[in-house]
């Protein structure tokens, strides 16, 4: 039986200069949820599986954040039952990522979203969502990521301030600077139209 899923595959980009940064994407990725853990596959590479779509903002996010990888989004049926590891594989899901992450090295913000035909015009608008949101977190500093981590911890503007040792005022000017509201927006949005793609597949 086939169900609907998304799986990324994460390669990282100049490996050879910047040395292995699998072991910490890992550890990121670790506590976000993936219906098979994203794992090394090969080299410095990664791949995990989502059917959960809302998961997908959390994950891709993470990733982006450093600039250091290319990533390939693959949309399509997964078979049931699912093995233990995500490197047992071998589905149109996943064949759709290795396209994707091949793809992805002359793309935009290093990205590219493939899917089954029947969800062709959802994956696109998923990708353009992807584009414009990883533009924004190439723009954001350290001292707005600061900002941006504490608020979605659940920390207020005058907590974050009374923790980062400034006012409020420049937690605020931070906020926006960062784009802290947009941000929030594009998840949303990117969360939406993945559920569309998944639904698509799955019609």
């Amino acid at each position: 039986m086939a169900t609907p899923g998304i799986v990324l595959t994460v390669d990282q980009r100049a490996s050879r200069s910047s040395g292995d940064r699998v072991p910490d994407l890992l550890a990121a990725l670790e506590p976000l949820p993936a219906r098979l853990p994203f794992r090394r596959t090969a080299g410095d590479e990664v791949q995990g599986l989502l059917t959960d779509p809302a998961g997908l903002p959390a994950v891709v996010e993470q990733v982006l954040r450093s600039g250091a990888w290319r990533v390939g989004v693959g949309i399509g049926p997964v078979d049931d039952p699912l093995p233990d590891d995500v490197r047992e594989a071998r589905w149109p899901a996943f064949v759709h990522a290795r396209a994707a992450v091949d793809a992805a090295r002359t793309a935009p913000a290093g990205l590219r979203v493939v899917a089954d035909p029947v969800a062709e015009l959802a994956a696109r608008a998923l990708e353009s969502a992807l584009w414009l949101w990883a533009g924004l977190l190439e723009r954001r500093t350290a001292r707005g990521w600061e900002v941006v981590d504490l608020v979605d911890a659940g920390a207020t503007y005058e907590q974050a301030a009374q923790r980062l040792g400034i006012t409020q005022s420049a937690v605020s000017q931070r906020a926006a600077a960062a784009g802290l509201a947009e941000g929030r927006r594009a998840r949303e949005l990117a969360a939406h139209l993945a559920a569309a793609a998944l639904h698509g597949v799955g019609a």
